[in-house]
């Protein structure tokens, strides 16, 4: 199968032909650092990581861009209710962003432009619209004229007269028409500025992205990706001051990724009903907080809910079960990777189908499935069955981990060193409930496996003995 992605422009799901054969140029809205991330931006974060990487899965070269503003009107008030210098305020949470980033096991990006770092790449851009009369400066402010651009209007399907770009009230008795918006903003006392054609001032928010990515990967650029949020006006805005400017495409593909909801609304800090991302990755670990915003296709709402929540910690600890178990069996055999191909060619049909995340992690739920079935019968000494039971392991590895980023591995590795920690101590309850059990005190052995239970460690009567280890993550809620 070919990959197909639904592209917001065009309406439609489209075969990906990147715009050279092998290779992959994505270019992805990031923040703008005026606080810390909370798990609606994680899950822009996730989806783009987890492109990027089937991307990669399938053999593309990929070249991943994301972009930093890090001069804003917001930054700017922030700044002022501490105190501190707007840049002081814009490298904090910078560096804040890119941590929890790493803590929810998203790549970083190949480039990572700041705003404040491209001045000269934006002021060559407005001055390209300017000298085409499609733009004009005023008082400093330089505006983008809308109505000279044809085009406008065709990402968010709205008809011009229907408009309003709202973040643009501040200057509306400068406009030529209520429509227009700045890509310019002249300097105000206090704010920070910095020299330009025009007079001293600041970018706009929308031209940082027309001139970065341009920058950094060229004029018709592979896939553009960003929130629902970002189609009007910030996408329509990039679209018409690259294609005004340069009369070429700038993207050949947007995708877009629906917002998440607490109930029915956006979350939003302006709302305030927000929960941090670092909170969220305390409270239930990277790899089922992944799973949970994998648990929607990604162009439709996601609503919050500790149930779903509980329900991926369960899934990620199924998964992780099978991977021990198919360590200890598995160890000293050949691999036979005949079944897992199946659940592998499941895998990417599901994500050839505009990256459906939920039918790809239901295929990995079926190479679990083989997996514990082929596990009884290697249990037992079959060598073929432990065979196949290795192929599947390695495929688990490199679908849930390398292509959906679970850290399968990890959870393995923290794990052991937990178990490490903790052996003598559950060794020696473990000692005294098998007392218990050969005198016949349930009620004690009973009690000592709860105790441990609620500590995290699973016990598990085998034939062969009592086996113990430590669940893989958090629960909470």
């Amino acid at each position: 199968m070919t990959l197909s992605l639904y592209d917001t422009l065009a309406r439609e799901q489209r075969p990906f032909e990147p715009r050279e054969e092998g290779m992959a140029a994505l270019y992805v809205c990031g923040p703008t650092v005026q606080g810390d991330a909370h798990i609606g931006h994680g899950r822009a974060a996730v989806v783009f990581d987890v492109l990027r990487r089937y991307l990669e899965w399938r053999g593309y070269a990929v070249t991943f861009v994301q972009n930093v503003t890090d001069i804003d009107d917001k930054i700017i008030l922030r700044a002022r209710r501490e105190g501190l210098e707007p840049a002081v305020v814009a490298t904090r949470y910078t560096r804040a962003w890119n941590r929890t980033m790493d803590a929810l096991g998203v790549r970083a990006p190949d480039v990572q432009p700041l705003a404040t770092g491209h001045l000269l790449e934006m002021q060559a851009l407005i001055q390209l619209l300017l000298d085409q009369d499609k733009a004009y400066a005023v008082e400093g402010n330089v505006f983008f004229r809308v109505r000279r651009f044809a085009g406008y209007g065709r990402l968010s399907r709205r008809r011009v007269d229907d408009m309003q770009q709202g973040e643009d009230i501040v200057d509306a008795s400068d406009k030529e028409d209520p429509l227009d918006f700045a890509m310019w903003k002249a300097a105000k006392p206090g704010e920070p500025a910095w020299p330009s054609p025009w007079g001293p001032g600041r970018p706009g928010w929308h031209i940082e992205c027309s001139a970065m990515a341009a920058k950094h990967l060229g004029h018709g650029f592979d896939i553009h990706g960003g929130g629902l949020d970002l189609v009007f006006p910030h996408h329509e805005n990039e679209i018409a001051q690259h294609e005004a400017a340069h009369g070429d495409t700038f993207a050949r593909y947007w995708v877009h990724n629906g917002m998440v909801q607490m109930g029915a609304e956006k979350m939003s800090k302006s709302v305030g009903n927000v929960v941090s991302l670092e909170e969220a990755l305390s409270a239930w670990g990277v790899g089922p907080l992944r799973l949970w915003y994998l648990s929607a296709q990604h162009r439709t709402p996601l609503t919050f809910d500790t149930a779903r929540l509980r329900d991926a910690a369960a899934v990620h600890q199924r998964f992780v079960t099978f991977l021990r178990a198919a360590r200890r069996v598995a160890s000293d055999v050949g691999v036979d990777d005949t079944a897992a191909a199946v659940h592998r060619a499941a895998f990417a049909a599901a994500m050839d189908a505009d990256l459906n995340a939920p039918a790809a992690v239901a295929a990995v739920h079926e190479l679990v499935t083989a997996g514990n079935e082929a596990l009884t019968a290697a249990e037992r000494g079959d060598v073929a069955a432990s065979a196949r039971v290795a192929g599947l392991a390695g495929a688990l590895t490199e679908l849930g981990d390398g292509v959906l980023g679970l850290h399968l591995e990890a959870a393995l590795a923290d794990a052991a060193g937990v178990e490490r920690q903790l052996a003598a101590l559950v060794d020696s309850l473990l000692e005294q409930r098998a007392a218990a059990r050969a005198e016949r005190d349930f009620a004690t052995a009973d009690g000592i496996r709860d105790q441990l239970g609620a500590a995290g460690v699973v016990v598990e009567d085998r034939p062969d003995g009592v086996r113990w280890y430590v669940a893989d993550a958090p629960t909470a809620g």
